[in-house]
């Protein structure tokens, strides 16, 4: 693959222009990209407001643009990330790579066979409080890795067309939990099994819980909790990471950083805050992405980590209505259904 490392400029075509087209557009801005947009609804707004060029095909915005980002709803991103990998345009995809693990499998395919390169956009692992957190247990700041446990919450997504629907989103696992079951693989490193189970209540308004038990095969155990709470709730999540030397525990209710006990003698230390001390997370996520595209080396999300988060999500959808765990490493080589 050739280093782009000297190319003056960059040009991404964006296509899509929905509700989260803004914070890529800022990222794409700081790198000091020019962009392009094509998008089924909403071009000319973005193209007014981020001052990006409109174009009128994916064809137009595939010939026209050095890297393509694909940030429509997720039942499109197989095919569109496919066609741009077929003409010879390395790509960023918002989470997740794809809707099922079979395209999601297919894609890294396509990738490898075309000599592109994939990179899936988990923002999460450039929130300042997880970025952190992994630096810790990577140097051994935890010992051996015991349990860990995450929390994400949003309100219900009423009437949000696609996203409301679970056959077309993934549902609360794969929309919503998918960043946790990565941070959870990120960590605490490849899986066994999967166990799940996901609650439903209509009254007094729609809610949904689920929860998903990873079993590591160092034998670490990840809980990761997902909530679609009532109206107007406001979006929160927490980490706990607990080792054999000491505990890492954020919650983003608190205005501090993360706090960490090595003892139970030792009371619990708050870090300063991270969020003070960190940019946007997704101009880091873009900053990165850049980075490898021109130098040809790794980012911090490789095609098949997007891969392995869709199998995780999908395969705790599988445990959560058969009521049985999940064989991981089956599951992802695709003998399972």
């Amino acid at each position: 693959m050739t280093q782009k490392s000297e190319m003056p400029g960059l040009t991404v075509g964006l296509v899509g222009a929905g509700g989260i087209s803004p914070a890529h557009a800022a990222a794409w801005k700081a790198v000091g990209a020019a962009m392009r947009v094509y998008s089924l609804e909403g071009a000319d707004r973005f193209a007014d407001t981020h001052g990006a060029t409109r174009v009128d095909s994916f064809d137009e915005l595939i010939a026209t643009s050095d890297l393509i980002c694909v940030i429509t709803p997720t039942p499109s991103h197989a095919a569109l990330v496919e066609r741009a990998l077929r003409a010879g345009k390395d790509v960023v995809c918002e989470k997740p790579l794809a809707r099922t693990t079979d395209d999601a499998r297919h894609l890294v395919g396509v990738a490898a066979e075309t000599g592109r390169r994939l990179f899936p956009a988990h923002v999460v692992r450039w929130f300042p409080q997880y970025a952190a957190a992994q630096q810790t247990v990577a140097a051994g700041g935890l010992g051996d890795l015991a349990v860990l446990r995450f929390t994400r919450a949003v309100p219900y997504p009423f009437d949000r067309g696609w996203y409301s629907d679970p056959v077309q989103s993934g549902g609360i696992t794969m929309d919503l939990m998918i960043h946790d079951l990565d941070e959870a693989l990120w960590m605490a490193g490849p899986v066994a099994t999967v166990y799940a189970q996901r609650r439903t209540a209509s009254e007094p308004h729609p809610t949904e819980t689920a929860h998903v038990v990873l079993t590591h095969t160092s034998g670490a155990i990840s809980h990761c909790r997902g909530l679609w709470t009532v109206p107007k709730a406001p979006f929160w999540y927490t980490f706990s990471v607990s080792g054999t030397t000491g505990q890492l525990r954020y919650d983003s209710r608190d205005e501090v950083g993360y706090t960490l006990t090595t003892s139970p003698d030792d009371p619990p230390r708050p870090s300063p805050s991270t969020v003070a001390l960190a940019g946007d997370p997704y101009s880091a996520e873009i900053a990165d992405f850049v980075r490898a595209w021109r130098t040809g080396e790794p980012a911090k999300v490789s095609a098949e980590d997007g891969l392995v988060a869709v199998a995780l999500a999908e395969a705790a959808e599988l445990s959560a209505e058969t009521g049985a765990p999940v064989d991981f490493p089956t599951f992802l080589k695709g003998s399972q259904a």
